[in-house]
């Protein structure tokens, strides 16, 4: 039981045991980084119960006929907009993601939409496109926006071709 959770948080252990010593080692260093710990542990916890809730209604409300339907192996084009359009209006850092992304394959979504969304979360939310607009520039936004989604796209083509065929198939 103590051996299996040890090598289960093993890195976490690890983590903490570094940071014990670095108390005693650079005492200043090591209450930054402990606050820095605290600090980042609370943010996280602020946003996964919102999220676990959603995912859990979204896996209990949509049937997997529905998802596969719309975001599937058959979904075409229509799917990959869906999957674009989902993680664009998103919420949240990047690691809320990765759990979306879980129910999306366990409910039958195409693994290159799955890609879509994750890289649409990651650098195409809406917010940021109206903050960079504001402050870099519409031309930088407009640049960066169109080069972002044609990378998205083609690394979420190459990712999927890269996968083994059973791993495609819903």
């Amino acid at each position: 039981m103590i051996r299996s959770f040890c090598r289960r948080y093993r890195f976490f252990l690890a983590l903490g045991l570094v940071n014990t010593l670095l108390l005693f080692l650079a005492p200043e260093t090591g209450w930054k980084a402990l606050t820095l710990t605290r600090d980042n542990l609370l943010e996280m916890l602020s946003f996964l119960p919102p999220i676990f809730v959603l995912l859990g209604l979204l896996d209990v409300w949509v049937e997997r006929e529905t998802m596969m339907k719309y975001m599937g192996v058959h979904s075409g084009l229509r799917g990959m907009l869906l999957a674009f359009f989902l993680g664009s209006a998103a919420a949240g850092p990047l690691y809320a993601a990765f759990p979306m992304a879980c129910v999306m394959m366990r409910k039958g979504a195409r693994m290159l939409n799955v890609f879509i969304f994750i890289g649409a979360w990651s650098c195409t939310k809406i917010p940021l496109i109206m903050f960079e607009s504001a402050t870099l520039g519409f031309r930088f936004m407009a640049l960066r926006l169109l080069f972002n989604i044609a990378g998205i796209f083609l690394i979420a083509l190459v990712l999927e071709k890269t996968l083994p065929e059973e791993k495609n198939l819903s």
